[in-house]
């Protein structure tokens, strides 16, 4: 008779066999991101809001997508290549910022000089600006897009000095440190302290102290006139078809907004600024540190936005960005230190999509939705914060109107907007998702609303006061 033994797996084998089971999991789960953020990509693209897109992701150090999307030219049908050429906008702030801190650096200005030790003939307006509060968005200067005669200007190849005597002759929107209002001015005249420090021009100095040596060979200042490889097409959204985008001299969007880069350059930026979360190649820890932290108004109140970039919190998660957008293009860079996660999306073609939306899809998926906050009680009376609040905005006065709804919750009405219910945070201050409500008190009572939208915050005086 013959026995017949079953081997009993060793602890080896079950080792073996469980390691290829997570890892089978850890490859399904891959898959399964990768074609959720492609569904996401293509979706407005079928829908035909927009040409097409890039976006990068990169995990650690697994890059999950790197692709584009749909069309770099509608007319002539080509596909959006490899290694596209976007606008990004205002994304090129934070290239600024870190210029500014480097040069700082190296002894050559400080934070806290005033704007007129290196442009002394800006008329300041008996204010105190430095280039701190250009930074920030809180110097008061008038913006340049918010003034009715910056449309004389872009198609028009002319002296840069000529705009900033425009905007320099317009009041300030108020005293430096009283509000953040975001500025496109504020950064064109870094670009000209930039070049006055350097020596360099402003195109030179990001092309040999940013790109090169963060590894962005498609990266560039952009141009109207040059003929740039694989630059995708811009567009528009207008009356739910795509037209061509109208072009902008690229003299005025300057170190706010003129330079030129792809899904992947970008994230060779995002690494050599961030490197593992703590600070990369481009700054020393004392100074990334810096570009990263954001100040307060003149009253103490904090900021969510540093130097360049905003830093706040989303879904509870920490988050570093910026957006941008052009004529005929968007963008959008968030880095998620804590969960080692970069994103990047560039689209040719403006006024239907957000590119920051794209991006927050990519993430639930990367990262499972975030779960909000519970809902605090707030403890007290809400009949004192109800009333209207008005003051200046970006390029225009905001109202926002307080009130209580029929379920006893606080709301707030943007102007003609849709009510938004204010869910209690801590004191006086209020949020809905991003933004952020805070009540001002003197003396007991309600004088004023700062409404906190990471990229402004706006003091808004009560109308009965």
């Amino acid at each position: 008779m013959t026995l017949t033994y079953r081997r009993v797996p060793t602890i080896a084998c079950l080792t073996v066999l469980l390691s290829a089971s997570a890892a089978a999991a850890q490859q399904s789960d891959r898959a399964r991101i990768i074609a959720t953020i492609d569904s996401l990509a293509n979706a407005p693209i079928a829908e035909g809001r927009v040409a097409g897109l890039s976006v990068a992701v990169v995990r650690g150090r697994d890059t999950l997508v790197l692709k584009g999307y749909g069309s770099a030219d509608l007319e002539l049908e080509v596909p959006t290549p490899d290694r596209a050429v976007y606008e990004i906008g205002s994304v090129t702030k934070q290239f600024t910022a870190v210029a500014v801190l480097q040069l700082r650096d190296r002894g050559l200005l400080s934070l806290d000089d005033e704007v007129t030790e290196y442009l002394p003939d800006y008329p300041t307006q008996g204010h105190h600006v430095t280039i701190r509060r250009l930074l920030d968005h809180t110097s008061g200067i008038k913006g340049i897009t918010e003034i009715p005669e910056f449309e004389n200007f872009v198609r028009r190849d002319l002296p840069r000095d000529s705009l900033v005597a425009v905007f320099a002759s317009k009041p300030f929107d108020f005293a430096p440190g009283e509000a953040m209002i975001y500025n496109n001015s504020a950064y064109f005249l870094l670009g000209r302290i930039i070049a006055q420090v350097s020596g360099e021009t402003y195109e030179d100095y990001v092309a040999r102290h940013l790109f090169a040596p963060a590894g962005m060979p498609d990266s560039r200042y952009c141009s109207e006139r040059t003929v740039i490889p694989r630059k995708v097409k811009g567009y528009e959204s207008r009356d739910s078809a795509l037209v061509k985008a109208g072009f902008i001299v690229h003299l005025w969007p300057y170190a706010a907004g003129s330079l030129c880069s792809t899904a992947g350059d970008l994230l060779s930026w995002n690494r050599a600024l961030h490197g593992n979360g703590r600070g990369g190649s481009l700054l020393n820890a004392g100074s990334y540190r810096e570009l990263i932290t954001p100040g307060a108004l003149n009253d103490g109140t904090p900021l969510r936005y540093a130097k360049g970039l905003a830093v706040f919190e989303r879904g509870g998660r920490r988050l570093i960005a910026h957006s941008g957008g052009i004529f005929g293009f968007v963008s959008y860079l968030g880095y998620y230190p804590d969960d080692s996660l970069a994103v990047a999306v560039l689209i040719n073609t403006a006024g239907a999509v957000d590119a920051g939306a794209v991006a927050n899809g990519i993430v639930d998926a990367v990262l499972g939705e975030s779960v909000p906050p519970p809902v605090r009680p707030f403890e007290g009376s809400l009949e004192p914060l109800v009333g209207t609040y008005s003051g200046p905005g970006r390029g225009r006065p905001i109202t926002v109107t307080v009130s209580i709804d029929s379920t006893g919750a606080l709301q707030a009405v943007l102007g003609r907007g849709n009510p938004q219910r204010l869910s209690f945070l801590e004191g006086t201050t209020f949020g809905a998702g991003t933004t952020r409500v805070r009540f001002v008190r003197v003396a007991g009572r309600v004088t004023a609303l700062q409404m906190d939208q990471v990229s402004g915050v706006y003091v808004l005086p009560r109308d009965d006061d």
